[in-house]
């Protein structure tokens, strides 16, 4: 898996000050924007944000290529529906080279990786057969499992980020997309480390879970300690940097 943030809002932060000033202040943004200095774009960002006001924050997006994922992680992705997405078309792009995505846990056993590996076989096989009998692209591609490497566009807005964030860097997001989460993550606050500085999810942004009996086991061998939202971030720094 790959991930890069291709483009952004330029100066996210201080275009979301000067849009938070404009809520409360006679004068507009065009007059705030250039006069803003660091402390006050960051005074002002945590002053709103928070009072829960993080509508200002949808002045910013950020335009990632996600590259090398399954189709699996993807279709869990669009889900999130405040977002642009543009994603590689097995229509018009062929598959040649078949290279899955394979979870660990099949990796891991031997036996397990041969059934998986002589079924994708198969299914390359009966592609490449399907093609070479005038089925075009679209049509072949019935077949194809969402173990298939796909690339996809993303462009979110500050606040749709943090709703992800909250959601698919917890434990209990699935491996792929979490792992997608917390690289996007890490890049958002390359670039607005303010908006992004309490962004994860709820055991390390607000110390609490709201999964219930289905909350991670970590979080679960937790219980009764007092410091849960430190251990937890050092367990997340640990996995993902």
């Amino acid at each position: 898996m790959k991930v890069f943030l291709i483009s952004n809002t330029e100066n996210p932060e201080k275009t979301c000050a000067a849009a938070a000033l404009t809520s409360y202040w006679y004068k507009g943004a065009s007059e705030t924007y250039e006069k803003l200095s660091k402390k006050e774009i960051e005074g002002i960002l945590r002053k709103v944000i928070g009072y829960g006001h993080i509508s200002v924050i949808e002045h910013a997006s950020f335009t990632f290529s996600i590259e090398g994922v399954s189709r699996a992680c993807t279709h869990q992705l669009v889900r999130h529906r405040m977002a642009s997405y543009t994603q590689q078309s097995q229509r018009y792009v062929e598959i040649e080279h078949f290279e899955p995505v394979i979870p660990s846990s099949i990796q891991k056993n031997k036996s397990a990786l041969h059934v998986f590996g002589d079924f994708l076989s198969n299914v390359l096989d009966t592609y490449k057969k399907l093609i070479k009998n005038n089925i075009l692209p679209e049509d072949a591609r019935f077949i194809l499992p969402n173990a298939t490497r796909t690339n996809i566009v993303i462009t979110m807005n500050a606040r749709e980020l943090l709703h992800v964030f909250r959601l698919r860097c917890c434990n209990r997001a699935q491996w792929e997309i979490q792992e997608m989460a917390w690289k996007m993550l890490k890049l958002c606050k390359e670039k607005a480390p303010v908006i992004f500085e309490n962004a994860g999810p709820l055991c390390i942004t607000e110390g609490k879970c709201i999964e219930g009996d289905l909350a991670c086991d970590v979080w679960k061998s937790l219980e009764g300690k007092k410091n849960k939202k430190e251990i937890m971030k050092k367990y997340f720094e640990k996995r993902f940097g």
